[in-house]
């Protein structure tokens, strides 16, 4: 399985730091994001505090040339190493972006509800 999640969403709708972390806030994980959180300008690794440990992933903006009948024209990629706690940040991410944003998150082209991410990041963990 591919260490990679591809969030969709609308332009308007990519999330500040602050907007994004109080979505992260709602689920069952004590997940933090750095600062260093940029809407549409973050290149490259994130840090993220998961249970009080280092958790963070690569993420990357990119426009999307093919805006879908959905409207999302923004494409969030996530990749992580083979760190468990890793893919439970991302997975915990894009749930969050899903439920509170609207954002698609696919995973080798499968479209991913945000229960099933959840389930995934806690399965992760285990």
């Amino acid at each position: 399985m591919a260490r990679l999640l591809t969030a969709y969403l609308k332009r308007s709708d990519v999330p500040s730091r602050a907007a994004l972390q109080q979505a992260i806030d709602r689920l069952p994980f004590a997940l933090t994001l750095d600062d260093g959180y940029v809407p549409l300008q973050s290149s490259g690794y994130l840090p993220c505090t998961l249970d009080g440990e280092d958790a963070g992933f690569d993420l990357r903006f990119a426009d999307v040339s093919d805006v879908s009948a959905d409207g999302c024209d923004v494409a969030m990629t996530f990749k992580w190493g083979g760190d468990p706690r890793e893919e439970a940040a991302a997975l915990a991410v894009c749930a969050a972006l899903a439920r509170a944003f609207g954002g698609i998150v696919e995973r080798d082209g499968a479209r991913l509800s945000p229960d099933h991410m959840l389930e995934q990041a806690k399965g992760a963990l285990v």
